[in-house]
């Protein structure tokens, strides 16, 4: 009895290793079909480039195709959702931008949930937003503006691309830390026009991503007080960060990252992080990256699962506290 036990308990592993060996030779061969890249934005937008370069080094690099699909719509809501609702199979992917962790808490109802529907995979670039002002302000810093600010009870407004952008919210971050309540935001319809608001004056200070702001910067169109990353970046290596200037917990950067459905297996998860962090740090695609003024990152599965948490619960915070109304 014990004999037939034991030949029963050894066949059930042969048969189990036997079954993991299938499934790693099975994911070993992934991808043997094109890949879906779901980016819930229109084309020609930072999330749909960054997604577009990363995708064609995938292409290249594992010799099946990588192929982008443009789902705009609600805040990219849209978009997100779609990828929710797909098969776990590893040929569906999602690249966010940093409405993902903000949607959330900005929409009355988000028709997916960032914990529960999407496993992280990797961020794959991040670029700070920058504080810029019109030629005519008078101050050269930080301080100088908030002096300012101060000194002139609603006589400052900024322009910022849209309300819940990660521009906005840096902005509402600023004037909570500071207790401007007559620093006014105002909402525009993308960076573009924000920025050229500034540029003729019609608003004295924006807030805009670092990477349409940094042509007006270099012609000396706009005067830029401060990024708002760790480091300088090398795209406007003159600008100091926040914390440079003494002002602390301002840090936030507009993230371009990838997510897989829940449940796609591990083995795959895996396989797209090590391939996706290969092709970051090849030099043709980190210098089309810092070109458009992003940093390539390429975090693992968990470092981006804490980041998108820490995200989270940062810009819920801001937005409660800012008493950022709710889009319905």
């Amino acid at each position: 009895m014990i004999a037939i036990s034991r030949r029963v308990a050894g066949a059930a592993l042969l048969a189990a290793g036997a079954l993991v060996a299938a499934g790693g030779a099975a994911f070993a061969d992934y991808p043997e079909r094109p890949v879906r890249v779901i980016v819930p934005f229109a084309a020609g937008g930072p999330t749909d480039v960054t997604a577009r370069v990363v995708a064609n080094a995938l292409s290249e690099r594992l010799g099946k195709q990588f192929y982008i699909e443009n789902l705009p719509g609600a805040g990219g809501n849209t978009g997100t959702a779609t990828a929710a609702r797909a098969p776990a199979d590893g040929y569906t992917l999602l690249v966010a931008s940093s409405g993902f962790m903000v949607n959330p808490s900005l929409y009355a109802h988000v028709p997916y949930d960032p914990k529960k529907d999407f496993a992280p995979l990797t961020l794959l670039a991040a670029s700070p937003n920058v504080l810029v002002v019109h030629p005519s302000v008078p101050a050269k810093t930080v301080k100088e503006l908030v002096e300012e600010i101060r000194a002139n009870p609603g006589k400052y407004s900024f322009a910022q691309p849209g309300i819940g952008s990660t521009p906005h919210l840096s902005g509402e971050l600023f004037k909570l830390h500071f207790k401007l309540d007559s620093y006014t935001p105002i909402p525009f319809t993308g960076a573009a026009p924000a920025i050229t608001s500034t540029i003729a004056g019609h608003t004295p200070t924006a807030w805009t991503a670092l990477p349409p702001a940094i042509t007006a910067v270099k012609e000396g169109q706009l005067r830029a007080l401060a990024v708002t990353s760790e480091q300088r970046v090398e795209a406007l290596p003159d600008v100091p960060t926040m914390a440079e200037q003494g002002v602390q917990d301002q840090e936030a950067e507009t993230l371009t990252s990838m997510f897989v459905p829940a449940g796609t297996p591990k083995e795959i998860v895996d396989k797209l992080h090590r391939e996706i962090a290969a092709v970051l740090k090849t030099e043709a695609v980190a210098e089309k990256l810092k070109a458009l003024g992003f940093v390539p990152v390429g975090s693992t599965p968990e470092q981006w699962g804490k980041r998108v948490d820490a995200e989270i619960a940062k810009w819920s915070r801001v937005i409660k506290e800012a008493k950022i109304p709710q889009i319905k």
